[in-house]
């Protein structure tokens, strides 16, 4: 199943004495804080969790697959993510 913002609000408010706008406030501000310094292009690392990498990817040849056309796709930043050691051997653990 798959962890959703609204799960991840509930659980805050299940896990600590915030009312339940207070724990989504909290969430909201600490995602909008993640997507602020990813978009300024900065690296995000959350000890024993990960890190969130910004990377420049260039400008690359492509081919349109209906047409058969080639064409240049133009560079562009992606996301990365790379979990922490801690968290990849608790992953493991469970298996």
């Amino acid at each position: 199943m798959t962890l959703t913002k609204d799960r991840i609000i509930e659980s805050v408010y299940n896990r600590t004495d915030l009312n339940r706008p207070q724990a989504a406030k909290s969430v909201e501000t600490f995602l909008e804080t993640i997507k602020k310094t990813l978009e300024s292009g900065e690296d995000v690392l959350i000890s024993g969790f990960g890190k969130f990498v910004v990377k420049d990817k260039k400008e690359r040849r492509g081919r349109n697959p209906q047409t058969s056309t080639d064409l240049m796709l133009d560079g562009r930043r992606v996301v990365t993510f790379k979990c922490s050691g801690a968290l990849r051997d608790k992953m493991n653990r469970s298996q």
